[in-house]
Order: C-alpha cells, then sequence, then structure tokens
C-alpha cells in the first residue's frame, strides 16, 4: 500500500500531498532523502530505504527539471509495488499542466491523482495476469519433457539389465585393471594402455566367453611393478648434488663494534633522560589563506575551441550556431550522454573512483533531464556548470569544522577535548598528529600525548621523538596493553594536568582485520572522542572507497552501542605528492560523508593546510 506522494519545490516548499492516503510516517524519511541522496548528488540511484526503529520505508522519486519540482512516493519496503514508476510519470505529467509559480494550493489536484491511481493499479495487475498466462504453458511443455525424461530413463535401465552379462563383465574388467595399476602405487601409462588393448580384443573376440584370465591380470602387475621400480631406482640414483652453502663474506677492514640501539632510556614516569631538543619555529600552514590561481579562464577558451571544432564536424557550422542562438527546446539523455562521458573520463584520470564518477554523472543527468537549454550555451560547458556546482556542494561541510572554537568550549566545561587519529598502515598517523599538535600549540593551547599504538614496534619511541622535539607531554604504558585502557587513563591524567587536548594516536590496522577493528571499536566506545579523524592517503583511487566504507561498517558492527560513533572527519597526507591527482579528497567525502579538515603537504611540522574547495575544484574539471 502507498503510504504518501507528496510534490514540492528544490527551495522545500510543499505545493501537494494525498490527504486520501493520510498515512502519519514514523520518523523522518523525507528529510532524510533530502540530505542524504538529493543533496549528495545521490538522486542517480533509482531508490532510496529508510529504516528505523519501527518503520522501515522505500522512497522513489523523480524530477520535472524546467520547473524545479521534486515528486516522492513513500511506501512500505516490504511490498513490491510495480505501479509506483507510472505513478509517479503520470502524476509529473499532469501536474505539470495546472502548475503556476504563483499558486501555493493545489486541493484540486486531489481527484485527478484519485483517477491516475486507479489507472497505474489496473495496469499493474493486468501485467501480473499477463505474466500468469505466458508461465502456464511454459510449466507445461516443461511437464511433458519430465515425462518423456522418465520414460527414457526407464528404457536406458531396462536395457541395461538386459545386456549386463557382456557390459557389466566389461566394465568389471576395466576396474580391476585400474585398481591394479593404483596398487603397485606408482603410475605406468605403457602398462595401462596394454590392459586396455587385452581387454578390447577378448570382448570383441570372445563375446560369449568367460570372465577375463586372472593369471594375464597378475602378469600384468608384475610387469608393471617391476617397470616402476627400475623408474624408481633411475631416479634415485640421479639425485641432484646440494649446493654449498654461501659463506659469510671477511672484509679486511673490519668496523669498530658500535652500539646499534640508539633509543634513549625511559625512566618510569615515562620522561626521557636527555636534553630537550630545539624547538621547532614557524608559522603553521593551516593559518595561511590559499590563493587561487586563476588560469581556469584560459582552459576554458580552449575547451570551447575544441567543443565548437566537434559540434562543427557532427552538425554542421550553420546547425550548431543556430542551436546555441535560439536554444535547445528540452534537454534530453542522449543529448548529455557524450559530455557526461568526457567528463567521467577526466575524473577518473584526477584519480577520483570510477564508482564515484558514474553515480556523479548520473546525478547530474537526472537534474539536467527536460530542462531548457539557455541561447549562446552550448551543452558540455552547461553539463560542467552543473558538475562544478555539484561538486562545490559535496565537498562543502555541512558542519561546523572549526577545532579551536570546540576546544574552548570543552576547556569551559573543565574536561580535555580528545582526537583519535585512526587509519590503515602507513599513511602517517603519527606524523600528521605531531602537525596537529604543533598548530595547536600556536593557538595556546596545551596538549598532551596518548602512546595507544602498542602493537607496532618503534611506535612508542616514534611519538616520543615528536613530543620531545614539540615540548609536549606524553602518556605512554609500553606495548602490549589494552589501548582502550592506555587512553582512559591519558584522559584522567589530562584531567588533572590541565590539559586542553588529548591527541590519542593508534595502530594502523587493514580495514579487514577484524581483531584490531575490534580494538578500535572498544576504544571509542570506551572513551567518547569528541572527534574521530581517519587519516587517508591522498594517492589511493579506488581503495578509497573500501577504506572507508568498511572502517565505518565495522565500527558500527563490533560496537556495543545502539548508536555507534563513526568517521567524523578526514585528514589526507602526501598531498604534495599527487600533482592534480586530487580525486582521493572527493572520493573518500562522498562515500563518508565526512568533511576534509586538513591536509599534509610535507614533512616539516608547519606543512598542514585546510582544504580549498575551490581550488580542489577547478582541478578535478582541468
Amino acid at each position: 500500500m502507498l503510504e504518501q506522494l507528496l510534490i514540492f519545490t528544490r527551495g522545500g516548499l510543499i505545493l501537494w500531498t494525498c490527504k486520501e492516503l493520510g498515512n502519519a510516517l514514523r520518523g523522518s524519511p523525507i528529510d532524510t532523502l533530502i540530505r542524504s541522496c538529493l543533496l549528495e548528488e545521490r538522486s542517480g540511484a533509482a531508490s532510496y530505504n529508510y529504516d528505523v526503529p519501527g518503520a522501515s520505508y522505500t522512497l522513489k522519486w523523480t524530477f520535472h527539471n524546467e520547473l524545479g519540482l521534486v515528486f516522492v512516493a513513500v511506501y512500505q519496503k516490504i511490498l513490491h509495488l510495480l505501479y509506483v514508476d507510472d505513478l509517479l510519470a503520470m502524476v509529473k505529467r499532469e501536474f505539470s499542466v495546472v502548475y503556476d509559480p504563483k499558486r501555493m494550493v493545489y486541493d484540486d489536484f486531489d481527484e485527478t491523482f484519485r483517477q491516475l491511481r486507479k489507472e497505474a493499479e489496473a495496469r499493474a495487475e493486468e501485467m501480473k495476469k499477463s505474466k500468469q498466462v505466458m508461465a502456464k504453458p511454459v510449466s507445461n511443455i516443461t511437464k511433458k519433457q519430465g515425462q518423456q525424461t522418465q520414460k527414457s530413463g526407464f528404457d536406458g535401465g531396462n536395457r541395461k539389465k538386459s545386456g549386463g552379462g557382456e557390459s557389466g563383465k566389461d566394465s568389471a574388467d576395466d576396474e580391476d585393471v585400474k585398481t591394479g595399476v593404483l596398487e603397485n602405487g606408482h603410475s605406468n601409462g605403457e602398462v595401462v594402455n596394454k590392459g586396455r588393448v587385452n581387454l578390447k580384443e577378448n570382448g570383441n573376440n570372445n563375446a560369449n566367453s568367460e570372465a577375463f584370465d586372472v593369471n594375464k591380470l597378475h602378469k600384468l602387475r608384475s610387469k608393471g611393478g617391476k617397470k616402476a621400480n627400475v623408474v624408481v631406482n633411475k631416479v634415485s640414483k640421479e639425485e641432484p648434488k646440494k649446493k654449498p652453502t654461501k659463506k659469510n663474506r671477511v672484509w679486511d677492514e673490519k668496523p669498530t663494534e658500535t652500539k646499534l640501539d640508539f633509543t634513549d632510556p625511559v625512566r618510569e614516569n615515562g620522561d626521557a633522560d636527555m636534553a630537550v631538543a630545539q624547538v621547532v619555529k614557524g608559522e603553521s600552514m593551516m593559518d595561511k589563506d590559499e590563493i587561487v590561481s586563476s588560469d581556469s579562464e584560459t582552459e576554458d577558451e580552449d575547451e570551447s575551441e575544441t567543443d565548437k571544432k566537434v559540434d562543427s564536424k557532427k552538425k554542421g557550422w550553420f546547425t550548431s550556431m543556430f542551436q546555441s542562438i535560439a536554444g535547445k527546446a528540452n534537454l534530453e539523455k542522449a543529448d548529455l550522454e557524450p559530455a557526461l562521458k568526457a567528463l567521467k573520463d577526466r575524473l577518473m584520470t584526477k584519480n577520483v573512483a570510477e564508482e564515484i564518477a558514474e553515480k556523479l554523472c548520473e546525478s547530474v543527468a537526472v537534474s539536467l533531464e527536460g530542462k531548457k537549454l539557455a541561447s549562446f550555451t552550448r551543452i558540455s560547458s552547461t553539463v560542467q556548470a552543473a558538475m562544478e556546482d555539484a561538486l562545490v556542494r559535496i565537498l562543502t561541510p555541512r558542519r561546523s569544522i572549526d577545532i579551536l572554537r570546540d576546544v574552548h568550549v570543552a576547556k569551559e566545561q573543565h574536561k580535555p577535548y580528545v582526537v583519535v587519529f585512526v587509519g590503515v598502515n602507513g599513511v602517517g598517523k603519527s606524523t600528521n598528529l605531531a602537525k596537529v599538535a604543533y598548530w595547536l600549540q600556536q593557538h595556546d593551547i596545551n596538549v598532551m600525548m596518548a602512546a595507544c599504538d602498542t602493537f607496532r614496534s618503534g611506535a612508542v619511541e616514534q611519538l616520543r621523538t615528536h613530543a620531545r622535539r614539540l615540548q609536549i607531554p606524553i602518556f605512554e604504558k609500553g606495548y602490549e596493553k589494552d589501548p582502550a585502557i592506555v587512553a582512559k587513563e591519558a584522559i584522567q591524567e589530562a584531567t588533572r594536568n590541565g590539559s586542553d587536548v588529548v591527541l590519542v594516536d593508534t595502530a594502523g590496522r587493514m580495514q579487514d582485520n577484524e581483531p584490531l577493528m575490534r580494538a578500535l571499536s572498544k576504544l571509542i566506545y570506551v572513551n567518547s572522542p569528541d572527534l574521530v579523524l581517519f587519516v587517508g592517503e591522498a594517492l589511493v583511487g579506488n581503495d578509497a572507497v573500501d577504506q572507508l566504507s568498511k572502517f565505518n561498517q565495522k565500527l558500527a558492527d563490533l560496537s556495543p552501542s545502539q548508536s555507534p560513533r563513526l568517521i567524523d572527519g578526514i585528514l589526507l597526507t602526501k598531498f604534495d605528492t599527487i600533482d592534480d591527482k586530487v580525486g582521493a579528497a572527493l572520493s573518500m567525502v562522498y562515500i563518508s560523508g565526512a568533511p576534509v579538515m586538513f591536509i599534509g603537504c610535507g614533512q616539516s611540522y608547519t606543512d598542514l593546510k585546510k582544504l580549498n574547495v575551490k581550488a580542489i575544484v577547478k582541478t578535478l574539471l582541468k
């Protein structure tokens, strides 16, 4: 049964709802659809499933892009309503006739909708009946074929029984030869072939004679055993000689024995017995505004020239010129496909995951289909402008990412602000944690590090070196400890010492490693951090989708909480090594919905930047 159908504008103004249905929807499926699907350029999907405790809905929608209208149908997920797509298409067609931008109420549309619904349901019933009628003769044919096969099966069985005197003997003899070869323990192709030849000759010449002579079989076995033994002996005689083991090279000038372990001794309380390293100086790049280069105008001119050449080759100069002046009536999917394919290939060359590039192009096609092309504009430029708006909308954070303000709010509540750094192996979690600590230090914030990577050898020493250089206290308990307990004790220590921020370093783990993912889920559940940062490489392509989706999925599945904490933000590392291949930022944000909060772009503590959305979008569409 259809739960609800409503029509609203892209600005959010509801024009009409079906009063006849009048079902109160549980939860907020329409708001969730707008936030999670329409605003995030996922409108190319066929449907959206909304699941909350006590309710499970499926939502389908369609657009009228020329009028800026959205038509949404809601029904129970367990039902498979075949007429919903047809009903939406008919409602869209009829409502576009009566729509007036100045009109706000459409009470007279109720009767029209009632007739359209009956018509759609009648069509669905006719389709069901036609499918059943088509299925009946097919089932009858299959039954007849089954009966014929059963009869042939019985006949074949009788034939086998009647001719069992001859064929049974042959098969038994074949089995005897096979078992004889296996009993020898060695496979000998010549013996098997000879045995088969003898069997065939005996079967042809003496069809009514007795069974195969057992003495011949024993002779064959003895011959096969002897030949096999000879082969084995030959192999044992020709055993390869053992290679001489390589001896260690002895140099004339032996180096003096020196101490290879340069790690410094540590006291029980965690303080190192050495002088403090030189203080790092310099302003972090987080506080500097990046200037976007304005070289996109020349690129647009080049693109326009190439597009004009392509259009003139395909349609002729006069036709393309006339269409650009007069404009096209309504854009169709076939008109958009060439421009969208070129745009998809361009995004993939910028390291955007293929799946995400395809979804983005589908969403742009849905948003442009049916729109009227303005005068003096080309389809390629219209598609590119729509894609640019979509990318800006995706990459722009939907919530505040001002960490400094959140730190001051937590400070007023007399508790430390806790940040947990998670990610796969070797992406640079510890190094970028130190960069974030340096940036916070420059804003007069007391920072403490927590060495919760108790799995990787050298992780504690690495973090201790960063803490010593930055003159930041570090809380550590060594290796083979429960990281959740270490983090909890670190937060308690920070509360006693008056630290404003606790930066928790965790072990690198692959998204498929369930024991380590379970430990991470426990750490987040026990300590309830204020921010969970996923540290990812800017070098990854399609793997970014797999990493983030599985990290979020494992954190949700393995958490004992009913409302588990997922990834709140992204820190992209190694951004200085990718040139214009900036697609990983788009892939990660699209798949997780979390904003990019930091970008690591070098090896020093000052190499930490904000994400410049305009610069990323221009680079992607370059």
